[in-house]
């Protein structure tokens, strides 16, 4: 394999490169990129995923970088492909996504046979989890991504899609953007029969499980993280993990300096009217 020097810009995708192999490539990463934990340690780091030190990954000379819509800013990843021959644009649609990103990434970087076996593992996965929600009464239900405005997610969004595998339908039903804020009135409204607090973007706390439930009809369970355990738990917390990690299903590879390989599992696509008015879209 030719030589590889890898940027992840994108959490989930920096775990998935290491579960390919590729962790001996990866030459940069964002500070939020901290799993698996041992192995990203000695990884550089070049800021956030939204506040990239373009200074520092330039001067890591990196040949690939990976970002992702959600995450990374269009502007940045702009000047990176100014001076990067390939940037590996992603953007999560839905969960049964996965598999084709597994392929894509295994076919650049030559690591077929890994890509196969976690495609195998995530459709097993697949099979347990929507078997096993199967007995599960479908729920209308909060998911808060931030505090201070409120923010929640649309049905267009992976994570939305994610939690409708497993019986949870996200409110509000349409949304004017991928990520609403939500009054502090209108928490409630839409039908909502549970609140769901993760652990992240936003680190929701203890307190704010009890100041919502103080908030909240009667009877209208608050759920958490781990570490932020409501009073109420419901078992399908456990499935949605069933699924791992989250990688992000590819948009668009954008190279430049010569047309890949079919080998390489990449082709030549540049981001184009259509891909600038999806990454518009989620702002």
């Amino acid at each position: 394999m030719a030589p590889r020097r890898i940027v992840s810009l994108v959490p989930s995708l920096t775990e998935l490169l290491c579960d390919l192999g590729l962790a001996p490539h990866l030459v940069g990463r964002t500070g939020f990129c901290v799993h698996p934990r041992a192995t990203v340690r000695a990884i550089p780091k070049i800021g956030g995923t939204k506040s990239v030190n373009l200074a520092r990954l330039r001067a890591l000379a990196p040949t690939h970088v990976i970002v992702n819509i959600d995450e990374n800013e269009k502007p940045t990843v702009e000047e990176i492909a100014r001076f990067v021959p390939h940037v590996v644009v992603t953007h999560p649609l839905h969960p049964l996504d996965n598999p084709a990103l597994y392929g894509l990434l295994g076919g650049i970087f030559q690591r077929e046979a890994a890509a196969a076996e976690l495609a195998r593992g995530f459709e097993r996965a697949w099979r347990e989890t929507t078997l096993a929600a199967a007995g599960y009464r479908r729920e209308k239900v909060l998911y808060l991504i931030w505090k201070k405005p409120w923010m929640t997610v649309a049905r267009d969004t992976y994570i939305s899609a994610t939690l409708a595998a497993v019986g949870w339908d996200t409110v509000p039903e349409a949304a004017p953007g991928r990520y609403p804020e939500v009054a502090q009135e209108a928490l409630f409204a839409g039908g909502v029969r549970r609140v769901l607090l993760p652990g992240e973007p936003y680190r929701f706390r203890q307190r704010d499980v009890v100041d919502l439930e103080r908030a909240a009809p009667p009877h209208l369970p608050v759920c958490g993280t781990p570490s932020v355990r409501g009073r109420q738990v419901d078992p399908r917390q456990e499935l949605v993990p069933l699924l791992g990690e989250i990688h992000d299903p590819v948009v668009a590879i954008k190279s430049e300096g010569r047309h890949p390989t079919a080998a390489s599992g990449s082709q030549e696509v540049h981001l184009g009217a259509h891909r600038d008015q999806e990454w518009d879209a989620v702002r």
